[in-house]
């Protein structure tokens, strides 16, 4: 589940760099850049890998939940927790959040491309910014992506801690990357029906 979770992180930055392209009133630049990721065969084979991590730490991350709910069936008498960050004890919540923002993003976009849904998959552009356009996507958007920024916080630190790479040095290193990825990914996604819904 870390090793799915670390390589998801990594694609999160090339998928944000393409939709900054959204805010160029060109489309060219975007829809150059979603016809590459759509046809380049090598592009095609990642995109195989990246649906299995995204399995993989779906079904891994429920699995760990209901073992640990099964471990504990009835809640604690008193209010002592396990010590557990605030972060860990809610990550499936803020995963199912993720996941329902990604069904949603695979129906309007991804399913397009498999002729599964109606649109024209060479126009992306305008589809983005047409959805953008709807006020209750661009709420979902933005929440889901805050969201993202918990789940974010901790899947870095917790990966890198299961991989069992704590140290004295590098963890409070780890812990300043995560906190700036967790923060500075997001805020690069959601700024982009903030900035749209101003030009309009």
């Amino acid at each position: 589940m870390a090793l799915a979770g670390l390589f998801l992180i990594t694609f999160l930055p090339v998928h944000l760099i393409i939709n900054l392209m959204l805010l160029k009133s060109d489309p060219a630049p975007f829809t150059a850049a979603a016809h590459f990721m759509a046809t380049f065969p090598i592009v095609r084979i990642f995109e195989v890998v990246l649906f299995a991590a995204i399995l993989i730490h779906i079904t891994y991350g429920i699995f760990l939940q209901i073992k640990n709910w099964l471990a504990r069936p009835v809640g604690y008498v008193s209010g002592s927790k396990a010590e557990t960050s605030f972060f860990s004890r809610f990550m499936i919540w803020t995963g199912s959040s993720v996941l329902i923002f990604l069904i949603l993003h695979f129906i309007n976009f991804y399913f397009v491309k498999l002729g599964l849904v109606k649109g024209n998959p060479e126009d992306f552009y305008n589809m983005a910014r047409n959805l953008f356009a709807v006020p209750a996507y661009s709420y979902i958007y933005l929440v889901c992506f805050a969201v993202l920024g918990f789940h974010l916080y901790h899947a870095f630190n917790s990966a890198f801690q299961t991989l069992g790479l704590n140290h004295r040095i590098w963890t409070p290193v780890v812990k300043i990357i995560a906190l700036f990825y967790s923060i500075v990914i997001p805020a690069g996604f959601a700024c982009i029906p903030v900035i749209l819904w101003i030009l309009r």
